[in-house]
């Protein structure tokens, strides 16, 4: 039953952004689809009640539990970026807005933002350890918790791992091709003047 949930919830998650993208530029109500793009955090709250019914009802705590606490977590911190660049996208396509900015590809632009997605990924790991942590204490029983354990630990790799990422491009920035950077140099009729 839960790993049905987080598969409803992740296509009702892409639905209701669809749905307030359709009515915020293609319908031209802006507060009725930004509304719609309200009641995504309503998904992971319905996934983490069922959740702890179900543990409530005696389930013995396995893999589907923890990785509902991972989807809530990693939903929670990358859910509202992807919302602005999908929002983003779609104002440029039908609204007349303006191109959206495509991330840095060199140097330490695009190390800075390499870190703010290592942010949203080690984000994700906390909230969802913190999430596994209540659930092991929910449960109190040291024997059964041990799945949740393991997805605890798999949390930490993932942080860090997106720490490791980041760093590399802090530490070995990838520059630009020669010339692509550089501003053009005026040639000798521009420098003349003429």
């Amino acid at each position: 039953m839960i790993v049905t949930l987080i598969i409803v919830c992740e296509v009702a998650f892409w639905v209701l952004l669809a749905a307030g993208l359709a009515l915020r530029y293609l319908a031209r109500m802006p507060r009725t689809g930004a509304a719609v793009l309200l009641c995504e955090p309503l998904l992971e709250l319905v996934l983490l009640v069922v959740t702890a019914v179900d543990l409530k009802n005696g389930a013995e705590p396995d893999w589907k539990h923890g990785l509902a606490a991972v989807y809530i977590g990693f939903t929670a911190t990358h859910g509202h970026y992807l919302i602005k660049w999908a929002d983003g996208h779609v104002a440029h396509r039908f609204a007349g807005g303006p191109r959206p900015v495509k991330p840095p590809r060199y140097g330490t632009a695009r190390a800075v933002h390499e870190w703010k997605m290592a942010a949203r990924g080690i984000g994700a790991a906390a909230i969802a350890a913190a999430l596994l942590q209540g659930a092991v204490w929910y449960v109190g029983d040291a024997g059964q918790v041990e799945s949740l354990r393991m997805w605890q630990l798999r949390m930490g790799a993932v942080a860090g791992i997106s720490a490791l990422i980041a760093l590399s491009y802090t530490l070995f920035p990838k520059q630009a091709p020669a010339g692509t950077d550089a501003p053009a140099r005026p040639g000798p009729r521009e420098r003349a003047g003429r």
